[in-house]
């Protein structure tokens, strides 16, 4: 097999793997979309990254995120997402306040990014 046909057999498999979310058209940042039982007292929506907004990447980001007693947020471990999505979501949900409750918890937080 040459080497021209080696390459573009291995970009057309790479290209079928790709996720259907990256090749679709997409919008501005949703607002954040969170599960759990402790509510949300104040958000702060992430920044689009230029460079995913270059290579029209969208698509969710799934975080663990710990929250303290007092509603805010301890820490965060990355459950799911685009390696380019997952940075400002993180930061954005560090930002973020939740009600106080009688003890630490943990809730899964979901980010959409969506482009224009």
């Amino acid at each position: 097999m040459k080497l021209g046909a080696f390459v573009l057999s291995g970009v057309l498999i790479l290209s079928t793997a790709i996720p259907a979310t990256f090749a679709q058209t997409t919008h501005a940042p949703e607002a954040p979309a969170e599960t759990g039982a402790r509510k949300v007292r104040s958000k702060t929506a992430p920044t689009y990254p230029d460079l995913a907004r270059q290579m029209n990447v969208s698509g969710k980001v799934k975080l663990e995120v710990t929250i303290a007693s007092d509603g805010h947020v301890t820490s965060t471990r990355t459950v799911g997402g685009s390696p380019l999505l997952v940075p400002p979501a993180v930061e954005a949900v560090k930002k973020w306040r939740y009600e106080p409750g009688p003890k630490e918890t943990t809730e899964i937080v979901e980010i959409s990014f969506t482009r224009d």
